[in-house]
């Protein structure tokens, strides 16, 4: 068992990760010493190698660290930690994310956490051991200031930003995957009139299912000769994830959401515009141009991000089609901040909050509109949900508790 001493040492892999900022602040208020390594795993030959070396360095002195932390999982960090006989702790917050299928992922140094139960089925369904699941979490310090302490209490009965400047009835936060990084559906527009056909028809059947990913089931040998002219996916030496996983997760899961998320803005800018709302989008897409919404770009995660969903009257949700069942950080992120969450149906979300009460799903467009017509006009049943949302998130899903789970199995 591992105690969590005050004087223990933690090497945090520094990069541009959602939390980051977060895990180094609670671990600084534990009394850990907190050594910050920056990695970047993009980078190849030479520089990649001073990377791995500079690494192997730092957990090769006398006082080396306790274990090794980071957001999402790096093959050659696991490496240097195998080497060095130090524990590597890695929590994952993106679904798909193709690293966590290396074959490095049974280094015994290993302990990978992530938050998509379905995921983490895949691996224990094979036997990896060094696979556990844990859900997000929310660090409590930073959102203090947005507290509900009764679900009457301000304006509106929520809204506790100091910061209103970003106000709204309706706000989403995430990517439309209108970027050109994101279009790799478009790769598929040579191949032959019934594949493209076929790859359609899936798309818009799995548009329609909630709670369950077809994809990859319904991509046949067929097809997917055909999906490998127009991209080829070769197997890599590196991972065990097949080019059909590939392509259902990281092409056709994206259109699914693509699509999804356009109809939907779409449908509720129409709604906006017509009783005069105020609909706030915050997508890295500049360009994005949807009626009836205002296109206010990126929101930073740290400073700004918090103060939307506090001071939206509805935060919506659409999940990312590769997450199977797992709660998205985002939706954790919304309900703490006080938040009123309306989201499409994931199957954990009965497993942690009471839905209705804590959060509202939806079960398709007409659902989604009825939903957003009552609570705009019901401030009292919005603002107790907000409030209870809030309470469970603040009790049941914070950072520490998290890392607490995390470290209790070094």
């Amino acid at each position: 068992m591992f105690d969590g001493e005050p004087n223990m040492k933690v090497l945090l892999i520094d990069w541009n990760s959602y939390g980051n900022e977060y895990m180094k602040s609670l671990m600084t208020q534990r009394g850990y010493k907190v050594v910050l390594r920056a990695f970047d795993d993009k980078k190849t030959g030479k520089e990649m190698e001073d990377q791995k070396r500079e690494l192997s360095e730092a957990l090769g002195t006398a006082d080396k660290p306790d274990y090794v932390f980071s957001y999402n999982y790096f093959p050659e960090v696991s490496n240097v930690c195998q080497e060095k006989n130090v524990k590597y702790i890695s929590w994952i917050y993106d679904s798909p994310y193709l690293n966590i299928y290396s074959y490095t992922a049974i280094n015994p140094v290993n302990c990978i956490f992530v938050f998509d139960y379905g995921v983490y089925r895949e691996f224990e369904t094979g036997g990896i051991k060094t696979v556990h699941y844990l859900p997000l979490g929310v660090y409590e310090p930073a959102l203090n200031k947005y507290q509900i302490t009764n679900g009457n209490e301000a304006e509106d009965g929520y809204a506790l930003a100091d910061n209103v400047n970003y106000k709204s009835d309706i706000s989403f936060v995430g990517s439309l995957y209108s970027e050109s990084k994101h279009r790799l559906y478009e790769k598929f527009k040579s191949i032959s009139p019934y594949a493209k056909g076929y790859l359609d028809a899936i798309i818009k059947a799995q548009k329609n299912i909630y709670g369950e990913n077809i994809l990859e089931s319904l991509i046949t040998p067929d097809i997917e000769n055909e999906l490998q002219k127009a991209y080829p996916t070769d197997p890599n030496a590196t991972t065990v994830m097949s080019p059909v996983k590939l392509y259902s997760q990281f092409v056709l899961s994206r259109q699914v959401t693509a699509q999804e998320r356009s109809d939907i803005l779409t449908f509720l800018g129409k709604y906006g515009s017509d009783n005069n709302l105020s609909l706030d989008l915050f997508t890295p897409d500049k360009n994005t141009d949807i009626p009836g919404w205002q296109n206010k770009g990126i929101v930073d995660y740290y400073n700004g991000m918090s103060e939307v969903f506090n001071t939206s009257k509805i935060n919506l949700n659409i999940t990312l089609r590769s997450i199977l069942t797992g709660i998205p950080l985002r939706a954790f992120d919304i309900m703490g901040a006080g938040g009123f969450l309306i989201s499409n149906y994931q199957a954990e979300y009965e497993e942690y909050f009471s839905l209705g009460e804590d959060m509202v799903i939806y079960e398709n467009y007409d659902d989604l509109m009825a939903r957003v017509d009552y609570f705009l006009t019901h401030e009292k049943d919005r603002a107790e949900i907000a409030y209870n949302g809030q309470k469970k998130v603040f009790e049941n899903h914070s950072l520490s508790a998290r890392l607490d789970v995390m470290e209790s199995y070094l």
